[in-house]
């Protein structure tokens, strides 16, 4: 599997998950994306309940890149704004979202799934924005902060 993610020494010794980057082309890149989510998520001292929610925002990323886009990336990454928190994007270059606004409704779906995956997403994250041009892709950055 191709991820990279490295570690740095903060004061006291002790060792941060940094960055990671985890490819997605195939079924299995999500349980990589996953498990580097719930990691740094794991290290920075999120609650398992948090983890949780966190591997699942994940997943539900990692999945449109897989259904829409075919290929993309995730992004895992340490935030520090008073307080902890993780940064997830996810990227591809696939066909992009034309409306936004209706992809973000409760039961709208083009692909005949349940169409919860991205509203559900931004619902359990603390911050969501998505950014999409049509023929050029799509970008979700979501944080949570660790409460």
């Amino acid at each position: 599997m191709d991820s990279r993610s490295w570690t740095s020494t903060c004061s006291g010794g002790t060792h941060v998950v940094g960055e990671s980057r985890v490819p997605i082309k195939q079924g299995g890149d999500i349980i990589t994306a996953r498990q580097q989510g719930r990691a740094l998520a794991a290290q920075l001292g999120f609650s398992s309940a948090d983890q949780t929610l966190i591997a699942t925002a994940i997943s539900e990323m990692a999945r449109n890149i897989l259904v829409y886009a075919k290929v993309g990336e995730i992004i895992v990454r340490p935030e520090h704004n008073g307080k902890a928190g993780i940064t997830i994007i996810a990227h591809d270059a696939g066909p992009g979202i034309p409306d936004i606004n209706r992809a973000m409704q409760n039961g709208y779906s083009t692909s005949g799934s349940l169409g919860v995956g991205l509203p559900g997403t931004k619902r359990i994250m603390d911050e969501f924005l998505i950014v999409s041009e049509v023929g050029k892709g799509t970008t979700v950055t979501m944080k949570k902060w660790k409460t």
